[in-house]
């Protein structure tokens, strides 16, 4: 008994909990009511599909189409959201001021023409599943900022506020969209321009846009963008006319210029067409959009598109560099031969000197100048004469590529280059240049050729040692004099030639410079002459137990500027050491010698009265 009981009450407890479920859930809880139930209507927004307000005998018709609105009568033409946006948000929010019931207007013999709502101008009827009925607008209420609203299908009458009049209460043209167009830049891949001086062709390709017609050049895709973003940002001044009447009045039988726009799955492009000035209007121009089909006014700003040219819109930079694929640079100068530099995950080697390390600093700031430079002048749009330049037989090439280690679907095993830029014969402040297949020589300045290093040894890391100070066992330095010391047990450090004292803090000072000792330059060529024809410093020093495998520093002569000429055994190229590292590995290695004790008095001091030998 008691076992059928309790499947009883869980069989009801289940069935109660399924009724909640499916048919309490979507129901509004209290405060929801409350306010729902003080709204003059109700209706979910996603089911919205259209908007009939009919003004006496004028009716305008909203449709949304894909998540857009379009003005579907008295004309065809894009609606403008925000507005239709705002029209939403003032019907979802309109709130009941007041009821008065279709009985108490009976009561009272109220007929419906006392408050105009019998046969009312304006009329709002929403479109689409679950919608309210059509509302009906009455005359205003005494109270300021109220009117009189009732549904078609009742004679209940409400006192709500004017917002929603306010908001359809308005010519067809003001919910026409203002912007010309609802293409965004990103979504254009190619553009016609047609001016009085001719006839221009942009052409995206990947993330650049490149100028097509009348020259082949790569265009400034911020200043594409900047044209682009014109006819994007353009606001209608005035709806004009239809455009299947006589275009002649306005300039746009014959029109002055146009800009076409097309996008990657348009092939025919939409044409903006810029016509003549309104006679009242000098700050206005006429214009028509084949996307829309009418005749607009535009800002005079919008003229500017017809005085772009070629050269306005050419990239200056001299050369694209795409860092992301960009594994080798080569820097290839006939005189002096090849330097191959590598990128190592984030680091750089000189490739043709066994992958030593390169001075990764530097090779950033060369990539850096290259990609960030820009041409002085455009010399020739036909690159018809290179010896004229010096183009035929470059002094100076470098090459951009990218590596791969393995063949892979898109490209084989190997180097891949991907842009090249020669430099021809210097002429004044500046230095002739052409990027790859190019068709057309530019110049930049001449400075930039001191900049790009044609010795690889000037591209070697300018750490010249990379040890730890305890590392070092015995080192061996040689100035005036030649000194060896070793580190003992206890990790002091004492004299190989006898028992003279060591000044402990001058030595690891010392060591800290020579252990991590680095150039301040290569010095590229041949060694200077009298470099090191009388050495100031060398140091001979072992951090192994074999001494047979040491290192040695050598510093020579006066290098200008206060600094000093430095190589070091088994290392090819000469570099130049700072002042301040030179004097640290100069300091005094024993301690300064104590002052001579002062001359004893030979003249015994005065006896006091009080001495022992003046007592009785």
């Amino acid at each position: 008994m008691r076992t059928k009981t309790t499947l009883i009450l869980f069989a009801l407890v289940t069935a109660v909990a399924c009724w909640i479920i499916f048919y309490e859930k979507d129901r509004p809880n209290t405060e929801e009511a409350k306010r729902r139930a003080g709204n003059v209507l109700n209706f979910e927004r996603e089911n919205l599909e259209g908007i009939v307000i009919r003004n006496g005998d004028d009716k305008i018709e909203l449709r949304r189409v894909a998540d857009k609105w379009r003005l579907e009568a008295p004309i065809k033409d894009q609606a403008d959201s925000s507005i239709i946006d705002g029209l939403i948000s003032d019907l979802e929010s309109w709130s009941k001021e007041e009821t008065i019931p279709e009985k108490e207007l009976e009561e009272k013999k109220i007929p419906l023409d006392e408050y105009d709502l019998a046969k009312p101008k304006l009329r709002l009827k929403l479109l689409g599943k679950g919608l309210p009925p059509e509302i009906l607008f009455g005359k205003d209420a005494a109270f300021e900022g109220r009117m009189y609203v009732r549904f078609e299908d009742s004679k209940d009458t409400f006192i709500a506020r004017q917002t929603v009049k306010t908001a359809i209460a308005k010519k067809p043209e003001e919910f026409r969209d203002r912007k010309l167009t609802e293409l965004t830049t990103a979504q254009i891949t190619r553009v016609v321009l047609k001016t009085p001086a001719g006839e221009m062709e942009l052409q995206k390709e990947g993330e650049f846009w490149s100028i097509v017609r009348p020259l082949r050049a790569r265009a400034d895709s911020q200043k594409v963008s900047d044209l682009l973003s014109q006819v994007m940002t353009a606001r209608i001044e005035q709806f004009v006319a239809d455009d299947r009447g006589d275009l002649q009045p306005y300039g746009l039988a014959d029109a002055r210029g146009s800009i076409t726009l097309f996008t990657a799955d348009d092939a025919e492009g939409k044409v903006l067409q810029i016509g003549g000035t309104p006679e009242k209007e000098q700050e206005q121009v006429y214009a028509r959009f084949s996307a829309r089909g009418f005749v607009y006014t535009l800002p005079k700003k919008i003229e500017e598109l017809l005085k772009i040219t070629p050269a306005d819109l050419r990239n200056r930079h001299l050369v694209r560099v795409d860092t992301n694929n960009l594994d080798r640079l080569t820097i290839d100068a006939p005189s002096k031969g090849k330097t191959v530099l590598a990128r190592k995950d984030q680091s750089w080697t000189i490739a043709n000197r066994g992958g030593q390390p390169a001075n990764v600093a530097e090779v950033t700031r060369l990539i850096d100048t290259l990609k960030n430079l820009q041409v002085s002048r455009f010399v020739e749009d036909v690159a018809s004469d290179l010896p004229k330049f010096g183009l035929d037989q470059p002094q100076l090439q470098l090459t951009f590529s990218s590596f791969a280690s393995e063949n892979t679907a898109e490209t084989g095993a190997g180097e891949q280059p991907f842009a090249t830029v020669a430099f021809g014969k210097v002429e004044g402040d500046e230095v002739y240049a052409r990027v790859g297949e190019e068709p057309f020589i530019v110049a930049v300045k001449r400075s930039l050729l001191e900049r790009i290093f044609t010795d690889p040894v000037q591209w070697q890391e300018l750490a010249i040692f990379k040890f730890k100070p305890e590392e070092v066992r015995r080192f061996t330095r040689t100035m005036e004099r030649e000194v060896t010391l070793v580190r003992g047990a206890d990790n002091e450090w004492t004299s190989a030639q006898g028992s003279e004292p060591i000044d402990q803090v001058h030595v690891q000072s010392m060591l800290n410079t020579l252990t991590s000792l680095r150039a301040v330059r290569w010095i590229a060529g041949p060694t200077p002459p009298q470099a090191f024809d009388q050495p100031q410093i060398t140091f001979a020093f072992s951090t192994s137990p074999d001494e047979q495998k040491g290192h040695k520093l050598i510093v020579g002569g006066p290098a200008g500027e206060g600094m000093w000429y430095g190589r070091v055994e088994a290392r090819e190229g000469v570099f130049v050491l700072s002042n301040p590292d030179f004097n640290a590995l100069r300091l005094e290695l024993t301690p300064a010698a104590a002052p001579a004790p002062e001359q004893a008095q030979t003249t015994p001091p005065a006896q006091s009265s009080a001495s022992p030998e003046a007592q009785p």
